[in-house]
Parts: structure tokens; sequence; C-alpha cells
């Protein structure tokens, strides 16, 4: 039956975030914390995560902007393997205080940030990849963060999925190898993963 529930959520999702570029793991949050617990839910979601940015990268990839994705991914890669290592090592009551936090922080804090209207220059796109890498190793997604970052570095539609998609991509590539490394991935969440990122 839980396969059932993610699926659904997972078909759901899918659909919501190739429209607006975002939004999946806000819905599938929730789904995935009930049936699975934090400790679980964020390594089969980012198999998921894997899969889902693969999808719009091969479909926006002619409007990727390469310099933006790199600035934030070399910075936002070893702050997601550390992030994903600091989820390992706590008990799973901390992982499941700390998910739901950052989920009821996150909204508010990103309609903050777009009231704002702040700009980035590319260098501070780097900075921001930094501190949301980090968060992103820890919680399910931090994908409203990263768009907003990628908006304010001046980057919309087209290419701001693109890059954001080819980013996060790069992200959840280095949290799985992470989660690998401390053999924190089995069969399970792989199969898991798989299935919720092909809905």
């Amino acid at each position: 039956m839980d396969y059932l529930y993610i699926s659904v959520a997972g078909l759901f999702a899918g659909t919501l975030a190739g429209i607006i570029g975002t939004g999946s793991s806000i819905i599938l949050l929730p789904v995935l914390f009930y049936t699975l617990g934090a400790q679980t839910a964020v390594p089969v979601m980012a198999v998921a995560a894997v899969l889902a940015n693969l999808g719009r990268v091969a479909i926006w990839w002619r409007q990727i902007h390469w310099h933006a994705v790199l600035t934030y991914s070399v910075t936002s890669i070893p702050a997601a393997m550390l992030g994903a290592n600091t989820l390992i090592t706590l008990s799973e009551r901390s992982a499941n205080l700390i998910l739901g936090s950052f989920f009821l922080v996150m909204l508010p804090l990103r309609r903050h940030l777009q009231h704002r209207q702040f700009t980035l220059q590319l260098w501070q796109l780097g900075v921001a990849g930094l501190f949301i890498g980090f968060i992103t190793g820890i919680v399910v997604s931090s994908g409203p963060l990263s768009i907003a970052a990628f908006t304010a570095s001046g980057l919309l539609q087209g290419p701001l999925i693109a890059s954001e998609a080819a980013a996060s991509m790069l992200v959840y590539l280095a949290k799985l190898a992470a989660f690998g490394n401390a053999d924190a991935l089995n069969n399970h969440i792989l199969i898991q993963g798989a299935a919720l990122g092909a809905f």
C-alpha cells in the first residue's frame, strides 16, 4: 500500500514540477516522511531527484547556462556531501525534527526572498550554493531555495529550469555518492527511489 501512495504522489508531483520547475519535493515530503521516516526518505528522494532532474536536463539541454551551473555546483557539491554525512550521524528523532522544521521555514523564507527582489552576481551564486548545498544534503530537497538563487542571478523561464535542474542533478549525484560511501544505500532504497523518479 505504501508503494501505491508513493507512486500516485510521485506522478502528481512530477507533473507539477515539470510545469513550474520545482515543487515535487514539497508534495512528496509528507508522503515519504510518513511512510518511510526521515533517514530513509532522504536517500529515496535523492535517487528520485537525480532521475527527475535528468529528465529536465534532457528536455531543456540547449538552454542550460553552464557558467551559472558550474559556479553554483563547485561549492554546493562538497557542501551536499558534508550535509549527507551529517544526516547519517543524526538520530532518527533529530533527523525528523530537522526535516519537519525545514519544511515549515522553507516556504515563508522563499516568499520573503522573492518579495525583496534581491539579485545575485555570479560569484554570489557560488556562495549561495555553499549554504543551499549543505541544506540539500540534510533534507529531502531545497528546490525552492535553489530556484530563488538562480532566479536572483538573472535566469528566467527555460534557462532557469534547465540550469537549476543541471546543478541539482550534480548535487544529488554527490549526495548519493556520500550515502553510498557511508553504506546508507541499499537495494530497497534504490528501487523505491527509481520507481518514484520514473513516475
